[in-house]
């Protein structure tokens, strides 16, 4: 791990990990609320049940901080995980009715706490660029 990717790597390795650390024990509400979001964006998540839904979401989350956040996880690999953990984030942002203003790529005030993932997207390909350009 280098050094000036520590800061990138902590941050959102950290924010990640509690976020779906947090959703461990998400109560049924919850659960049918994200699962109901995600399937409409995403129809082939319609099969899996909410409880199963939030199981693997919160799992996916703690693989992607852990990957983030274990130093001897490759940069480029870390990166691919937060660029595609945030692209799809984005892709829910896209994809839901009400999400952004009529007309616009702009959010909502509804839109605003998915949208501002895109800096998960960011963050992810800085680290994919700094490995793949890295002449050391």
């Amino acid at each position: 791990m280098r050094l000036r990717s520590i800061p990138l790597r902590l941050a959102t390795g950290a924010y990640i990990f509690q976020s779906g650390w947090s959703k461990r024990e998400a109560d049924e509400g919850t659960a049918a609320a994200l699962h109901g979001m995600a399937a409409n964006a995403y129809p082939s998540l319609k099969s899996l049940s909410p409880k199963d839904f939030i199981r693997m979401l919160s799992m996916g989350e703690m693989a992607v901080g852990t990957a983030l956040l274990t130093p001897f996880v490759p940069r480029s690999l870390a990166g691919l995980a937060l660029t595609g953990f945030g692209g799809s984030l984005l892709g829910l942002y896209a994809k839901t009715p009400g999400l952004r203003q009529p007309g616009s790529i702009l959010p909502s005030q509804e839109g605003t706490p998915i949208a501002k993932d895109v800096w998960l997207v960011g963050a992810g390909l800085s680290l994919l660029i700094d490995a793949l350009t890295d002449r050391g």
